[in-house]
């Protein structure tokens, strides 16, 4: 059961951690344990929105992550998905629908995919060098590296490409007017470009973190209207000896928040404290949906949104809360370290253990 529809189940389903909006089935970005990670954005494209009720862009990415062992095989099962029974419904927890196509960064230890769609057409990119990005807009020119078998014939028919010459498919498929949300994205496409090339060569997760975090290029949104409502980042070390580590934030603005790690092992610790409440009388499963509204903040949420209240009102003592997270961050990221170099090897247990410790460890500072 996905958030509006019912799909076949498979055979075999992998292991996975999910960063995602409480009301919906799906999730924005996530990580299964064979190392795959895969995270989404909304576009606007030519081709008509789904208003009726179908696959959510965040759906298509947990099932990516359940489904597909390696970063082209999650592409696989969201295209085929995508074939059979398109994308569509309302994103937002709204009475008022919003809806977009998505576009997809897949990542595994060995490759990485850019997947961006329109409706049930699709194209790919797979990135073989230095660092990519997406942002709100269709990236893939006419660099593509698979697509759907009807996507150059429909972008003729449809007079959006001659069929002579080189075939982009931003160009053909891109809407000629944008929405002012995608002109906003344009920006942060290019500042997210500049970042990166700043570091070119060696960025590290401290790099990433820091982008995610960057308020000028407006990668970092802090209104409430749209905010950033959590990160992460991961690192996937080409040896597979080597553990995965995902850092996670699961409270809004990064710049406010502590990147967490977690690592698959066996017997990992539940960690409720990131675990939005279920409600009996869901508002977003009862027909006509959302009419009315429940509060889904989970606890570390409340405590994360109380603390910014104190920085905000009393900016000395904001401070010292924020040097005192950044510090538990850096513990972390320094025990990742040590575990991928060799220098510490901690037992399955403190593996199993870790994410719920730090997120504990943080709500205790609160």
């Amino acid at each position: 059961q996905c958030t509006y529809l019912q799909i076949e189940q498979v055979e075999h389903t992998h292991a996975v951690v999910l960063s995602r909006p409480a009301w919906l089935w799906g999730a924005e970005m996530g990580a299964n344990d064979c190392g795959v990670c895969v995270g989404n954005e909304g576009v606007w494209t030519r081709e008509p929105l789904g208003e009726g009720e179908a696959l959510l862009g965040m759906d298509l990415v947990r099932l990516a992550l359940e489904r597909g062992s390696s970063a082209w095989e999650a592409l696989e099962v969201i295209t085929a998905l995508l074939e059979r029974y398109g994308q569509g419904g309302s994103c937002k927890e709204e009475p008022v629908p919003f809806v977009y196509h998505n576009t997809f960064l897949l990542a595994d230890r060995a490759e990485a995919w850019v997947l961006e769609t329109a409706g049930r057409y699709w194209a790919a990119q797979r990135v073989c060098e230095g660092s990519r990005r997406i942002s709100n807009q269709l990236s893939i020119g006419s660099d593509i590296t698979a697509e759907h078998a009807g996507l150059r014939e429909r972008a003729r028919s449809r007079g959006w490409w001659s069929g002579d010459g080189e075939f982009s498919f931003a160009q053909a498929f891109s809407l000629e007017k944008l929405p002012p949300r995608m002109e906003a994205a344009k920006a942060r496409f290019h500042g997210g470009r500049e970042l990166l090339r700043r570091h070119a060569g060696h960025i590290t997760a401290e790099t990433l973190m820091s982008i995610l975090r960057d308020k000028d290029s407006g990668i970092c949104v802090d209104t409430e209207g749209f905010r950033t409502a959590g990160s992460m980042v991961s690192v996937l070390p080409r040896d597979p000896a080597l553990p995965c580590v995902h850092f996670f934030t699961a409270t809004p603005d990064p710049s406010r928040s502590v990147f967490k790690p977690f690592v698959f092992v066996a017997g990992i610790k539940p960690a409720p404290q990131v675990r939005s409440p279920t409600f009996l009388q869901d508002p977003a499963k009862q027909i006509p949906r959302f009419q009315s509204s429940v509060d889904r903040r989970h606890e570390l949420y409340r405590r994360h949104q109380a603390a910014l209240e104190l920085m905000e009102q009393d900016r000395e003592r904001g401070q010292q809360l924020l040097e005192t997270l950044r510090e538990l961050e850096k513990q972390g990221l320094e025990g990742m370290r040590e575990l991928l170099e060799g220098t510490v090897a901690p037992s399955p247990e403190e593996l199993a253990d870790l994410f719920f410790d730090c997120v504990e460890a943080e709500m205790k500072f609160y």
